[in-house]
């Protein structure tokens, strides 16, 4: 058992990963406006994902190469279209996410107040945090490297878990039981943000490129990370998920629905509501805002600090792979400009933020069965050994998986 808890590493990154705005934000307002009602869609998705999810590991641990090195010899025009696509989202995805988690920390740790320049710029509190944390996570990432950043998301992911269904536990003493009864939205309004619900949870299927490079890191540190080992640690932070998901919908459920309250569409606002609405249902006691604090705080966090890391190993292997360069476009290269790049748009394009972000969830959708249909031929080929190949089961169930996404994905474009 201790050396199956060593092994745990790239599964919790992915965890960190993908417990972010779609379990903070999305799962809680789907609680607040449907009670448990969407606990199907929840369910489903987390269903039908899972076998692309899953090949990363599978794949990475079996062959000793990222899924990049698979999409390679799948074809060059393959890893070209991953290319253009993560350069088109990297920076919009990081500057929002680190912006919910600048906004928690400046309502949780403390209000900077406004900083006016003699040219005009001014300056507010979440853009000093966001400067702050991603300076924090830059340094975490350079100096720790994989081993820190290893070891850092295991006590991350464990405090998230603990400190989330202490939440729930309170939440569940101080209100009224709730109905299972399953609903589907009605109007247009409502459809979108079913899609959007489902499209987000548990993460966009890129991420699962991001784990296989992480699996890679970790086979480099510990000999025994094998295809087995691989499958497990990839497991728990998947299940880790699905159970977070349905906590932070319990928590929107039972502190939120029916309380005619009025969310804003800012996820980072948002997120500040939802703690104050927290301290006023569950008790206004110091103890209880900080273990929603740091629920929601340690949510985002894992995301800022596992998205700066993933972005810059993708781009650097795949720039090695297109172009055969490995001097000057490497880690600390895609990093730097990652963490400049995202400080300068939420600083200067700041107003321009509701549509790079819609940009970036559009392309999160309609990509989703590109993935899925890469991930499940790479997967099934020759470039994977036969004893690691899926089973019957899992072939089924990635037929079903591409068929849902790609419904899922036409159906999102007929209502935009």
């Amino acid at each position: 058992m201790i050396a199956k808890l060593k092994n745990l590493g790239p599964g919790l990154l992915f965890a960190g990963a993908a417990i972010g705005v779609s379990h903070l934000v999305q799962s809680t307002r789907a609680g607040a406006d449907f009670g448990l009602g969407l606990l199907w869609a929840l369910l489903l998705v987390n269903i039908f994902k899972y076998p692309f999810f899953q090949f990363a590991p599978r794949y990475a641990a079996a062959t000793g190469e990222s899924l990049l090195d698979g999409y390679n010899k799948l074809g060059k025009g393959v890893l070209g279209v991953y290319y253009v696509l993560n350069i088109a989202t990297m920076f919009t995805i990081q500057t929002a996410v680190t912006i919910v988690t600048a906004g928690l920390a400046s309502s949780l740790f403390g209000n900077f107040g406004t900083i006016e320049f003699d040219n005009g710029v001014i300056i507010n509190s979440t853009k000093i945090w966001t400067i702050i944390i991603t300076s924090i996570c830059l340094l975490l990432l350079l100096f720790g490297k994989y081993k820190l950043l290893d070891k850092l998301m295991k006590i991350i992911i464990i405090t998230l878990t603990i400190s989330t269904m202490i939440a729930v536990s309170m939440a569940l003493k101080s209100s009224d039981p709730l109905s299972f009864k399953q609903v589907f939205p009605n109007d247009s309004l409502e459809i979108v943000f079913l899609i959007t619900f489902m499209g987000w949870m548990p993460a966009p299927l890129d991420v699962s490129v991001w784990h296989s490079l992480w699996a890679i890191e970790k086979k480099k540190n510990i000999e025994a990370y094998n295809p087995k080992s691989a499958l497990f640690d990839f497991n728990i932070g998947y299940i880790s998920t699905i159970v977070l998901g349905i906590g932070f919908l319990l928590l929107g459920a039972l502190v939120m629905f029916n309380s005619q309250e009025t969310f804003s569409n800012s996820a980072g606002t948002f997120a500040n509501q939802l703690i104050s609405m927290y301290k006023t249902s569950l008790g206004n006691w110091s103890w209880a805002y900080i273990i929603i604090g740091i629920a929601a705080f340690t949510t985002m966090f894992s995301t800022t600090l596992t998205t700066l890391d993933a972005s810059p190993r993708v781009m650097t292997k795949a720039t090695q792979l297109l172009f055969n360069k490995t001097s000057k476009l490497n880690y600390k290269f895609w990093i730097f400009l990652l963490a400049t790049g995202t400080i300068i748009i939420f600083l200067f394009f700041a107003s321009e933020m509701g549509f790079l972000i819609k940009v970036a969830t559009i392309l999160s959708f309609i990509t989703a069965p590109f993935y899925a249909i890469i991930n499940y031929r790479l997967i099934s080929s020759k470039h994977t050994p036969k004893n690691w190949q899926p089973s019957k089961q899992l072939h089924i169930l990635s037929w079903l998986g591409i068929a849902f996404l790609i419904g899922f994905s036409i159906w999102y474009l007929t209502t935009l």
